[in-house]
């Protein structure tokens, strides 16, 4: 049975102690982000001792702190279930990891241990070393972000060469270094039971990727090898191709980011020749340029293991995508391949086009920003009136016309696999939108379709909403940016009145005005499946608050509304705040810069005290002043829901600040607040001081760009040390 904790500080802990003592069957316990602090953790460690049904236990962003963390270890060394513990994200330093290294000797249960964004440093993974050499249950290790240089990646390699259980080890953005690479490379040659080695971001170069490489040649059990955004350059991108040609485990090579050429592309294409075992090969921004990738696509016409290939920026051009899509044509393994930002233009666009008529095994082509045109547009549309694999189709930023959406509409028609299309920042205008709004009628497999930034006018997309009436598969529509306005906001209202599918609507910076609000709000009295709707840089006014307000009274699926930028005013805050008095279902609202005033913030601070299910509330750059602030202080003593408060931009002042704080001293769920620019001061950062003594459930205090002076930042300062808020100055 898995439990998760929702409640914070020490309700939190009191839930998670019930659950340990009375509930038998409960194996997972879930306590992630429930800021439990430093002396909860210890009080949770006790009840470990002698808990005999926990099997995972997740501890993620808790600030457990020193003792919290060595109790933690000290329980390890007598349970004897607990299999997983996740410690990621809380400032665990070097005694914690040396108490951690301590119980790991004796422990004889736990198979995985998350450390991830941490500070046990080059000490601590010294320590856990030498426990590896020992322990004989661990699995998995993840040490990511924890400052750990070459001396801790020394002493994880010689551990390697006698463990004999680990599988995954990750080092992610480290700074091992050489040497610190060079000996993993050497354990490498002897350890026959790591499977995943993670060394993304360590500041690896070129003869330490030679030492990998070498390594992989006498390797038999690593399959995953990720060196994301090192610097092995060409050398090492040969060394590796090299070894690939003798080993016969790896299945997934990360090459992103690290400075390979030509060379290096010709070099591992050869290798792909003869390989058989690899299956995901990304080379992601590198240069391998024209004779790389012409290399590459060479080697997929032999190549029978290879299923996603990873190209992106990698200056191909027109040449290189022909080469490419010829392989295709003979290619039976290829699942995925994404060449995005290149340049391989309309040539290229109509080279894939003719591949994809008789390939049978791509799934997901991704071309985003590369120049295709309307012949490439209309050539894929032509493949796809029968190709019956690819279900993934991403044409962003490619200069795509009417001509080409008119044929790509025409093939959806008659098209059953493709489920997502992208169409984003191309020039689709009139023909285009009609020949979609007329595909819509009749595709029954797209969910996924996305027109943002197209240089469509008003009154045009009237056809292409209508059509939404009918039966249709589409889950998300992205209009935004496409200056619609009354007139289609009208269209689209009524096709959502019968609409049963679509669930998220974007419509972000259009001319919608109150109007459109009203009809939208008359759709949403009936409409039964969308749950997130995106307003943000309209013109609704406050009448169209006032009318989205009548349809909140009884809509019962909407979570989240984003009014941003809308000039709602008081008048419109105020009914808003009547609708979530009475609403069930909307837990996040975003009423960011829309001329509110004091009064809009006394009526949401009303509601606020009555509303179960709101959870996030974005009132940046609004004008509450410390009146607002203070009458949403009285709503925070008894709101049990809101977690999440943004006031940046309000002008609340000390007054505002230190209402807050008082309020915040008996409330047990706001864990974020933001209060940027509000000209607090000293008074004003010292009162939110002394309430961060005491509360235990906030995690995260914004006031960058205020007032404070030295009294203050020095109360902020001593605080700091001891609370597990995150202050932001």
């Amino acid at each position: 049975m898995s439990l998760k904790i929702r409640t914070k500080g020490a309700q939190a802990l009191a839930d998670a102690l019930k659950a340990l003592k009375t509930m038998a069957s409960a194996n997972i316990l879930n306590l992630q982000g429930c800021k439990i602090g430093d002396d909860r953790a210890q009080a949770l460690a006790e009840a470990l001792k002698t808990n005999s049904t926990m099997t995972t236990l997740n501890l993620e962003s808790n600030s457990i702190g020193d003792n919290g963390g060595v109790a933690l270890a000290e329980a390890l060394k007598t349970n004897s279930t607990l299999t997983t513990l996740n410690l990621g994200w809380n400032s665990i330093t070097v005694n914690e990891g040396v108490a951690l290294a301590e119980a790991l000797k004796t422990n004889s249960t736990l198979t995985t241990l998350n450390l991830y964004n941490n500070l046990i440093g080059d000490n601590g993974s010294v320590a856990l070393a030498e426990a590896l050499k020992t322990n004989s249950t661990l699995t998995t290790l993840n040490l990511e972000w924890n400052l750990i240089g070459e001396n801790g990646g020394v002493a994880l390699a010689e551990a390697l060469k006698t463990n004999s259980t680990l599988t995954t080890l990750s080092l992610y953005n480290n700074s091992i270094g050489d040497n610190g690479s060079v000996a993993l490379a050497e354990a490498l040659k002897t350890n026959s039971t790591l499977t995943t080695l993670n060394l993304g971001w360590n500041s690896i170069t070129v003869n330490e990727g030679v030492a990998l490489a070498e390594a992989l040649k006498t390797n038999s059990t690593l399959t995953t090898l990720n060196l994301y955004n090192n610097s092995i350059g060409d050398n090492g991108g040969v060394a590796l191709a090299e070894a690939l040609k003798t080993n016969s485990t790896l299945t997934t090579l990360n090459l992103y980011n690290n400075s390979i050429g030509d060379n290096g592309g010709v070099a591992l294409a050869e290798a792909l020749k003869t390989n058989s075992t690899l299956t995901t090969l990304s080379l992601y921004n590198n240069s391998i340029g024209d004779n790389g990738s012409v290399a590459l696509a060479e080697a997929l016409t032999t190549n029978s293991t290879l299923t996603t290939l990873n190209l992106g920026w990698n200056s191909i051009t027109v040449n290189e995508g022909v080469a490419l899509a010829e392989a295709l044509k003979t290619n039976s393994t290829l699942t995925t391949l994404n060449l995005e930002s290149n340049s391989i233009g309309e040539n290229g666009g109509v080279a894939l086009a003719e591949a994809l008529k008789t390939n049978s095994t791509l799934t997901t082509l991704n071309l985003y920003n590369n120049s295709i045109g309307d012949n490439g547009g209309v050539a894929l549309a032509e493949v796809l009136k029968t190709n019956s694999a690819l279900t993934t189709l991403n044409l962003y930023n490619n200069s795509i016309g009417d001509n080409g959406s008119v044929a790509l509409a025409e093939a959806l028609k008659t098209n059953s696999t493709l489920t997502t299309l992208n169409l984003d920042r191309n020039s689709i205008w009139i023909k285009g939108l009609l020949a979609f709004s007329e595909a819509f009628k009749v595709n029954l497999t797209l969910t996924t379709f996305r027109l943002r930034r197209n240089k469509s006018p008003g009154n045009i997309a009237l056809v292409l909403l209508k059509s939404l009436e009918s039966k249709t598969t589409l889950t998300t529509f992205n209009l935004g940016y496409k200056s619609i306005d009354d007139d289609e906001a009208l269209v689209l209202c009524e096709a959502l009145k019968t609409n049963s599918s679509l669930i998220i609507l974007d419509l972000q910076s259009n001319t919608i005005d109150d109007n459109g609000a009203q009809a939208l709000a008359e759709a949403l009295k009936t409409n039964s499946t969308l749950t997130t709707l995106y307003l943000p840089n309209n013109s609704i006014g406050s009448n169209g608050a006032q009318a989205l307000t009548e349809a909140l009274k009884t809509n019962a699926t909407l979570t989240t509304l984003d009014l941003q930028n809308n000039s709602a005013g008081d008048n419109g805050a105020q009914a808003l705040s009547e609708a979530l008095k009475t609403n069930a279902t909307l837990t996040t609202l975003d009423l960011w810069h829309n001329s509110i005033g004091s009064n809009g913030a006394l009526a949401l601070a009303e509601a606020l005290k009555i509303n179960l299910t709101l959870t996030t509330l974005y009132l940046q750059n609004n004008s509450i002043g410390d009146n607002g602030a203070m009458a949403l202080s009285e709503a925070l003593k008894t709101n049990k829901t809101l977690t999440t408060l943004d006031l940046w931009g309000n002008s609340i002042g000390d007054n505002g600040a230190q209402s807050l704080a008082e309020a915040l001293k008996s409330n047990s769920t706001l864990t974020t607040l933001d209060l940027w620019r509000n000209s607090i001061g000293d008074n004003g950062a010292l009162a939110l001081a002394e309430l961060l003594e005491t509360n235990s459930t906030l995690t995260t205090l914004s006031l960058g760009y205020n007032s404070i002076g030295p009294k203050g930042a020095q109360g902020l300062s001593w605080v700091s040390q001891t609370t597990s808020c995150h202050i932001l100055k």
